[in-house]
């Protein structure tokens, strides 16, 4: 259960309030005339919560390629790789 707190108790209490959600992990829902206007998270889950949705939006990308008929056979693709390795290796 996340956590809500009015404005003036961030204001008031900044440092406990984001020691809290450093150690519970959880965000505090921060109210504004009773609404909830911004959301304060420890660094670390904000880290945590941008590389699932990257890889949320990767996943969907993916899908429509898919769905729209633009990709190629693992075996094709396996291929086209080892003759890029082979190209590399006798630049070096």
């Amino acid at each position: 259960m996340n956590s809500m707190e009015p404005v003036t108790e961030l204001k008031s209490r900044s440092s406990q309030l984001i020691q809290q959600t450093h150690e519970t992990q959880q965000p505090i829902i921060i109210t504004q005339n009773g609404r909830a206007t911004a959301v304060l998270m420890d660094i670390q889950a904000y880290e945590r919560q941008r590389k699932v949705l990257h890889l949320l939006k990767i996943l969907a990308q993916g899908d429509q390629v898919y769905l729209h008929g633009r990709y190629i056979r693992h075996s094709a693709a396996q291929q086209h790789f080892q003759r890029k390795l082979e190209g590399m290796q006798s630049h070096a």
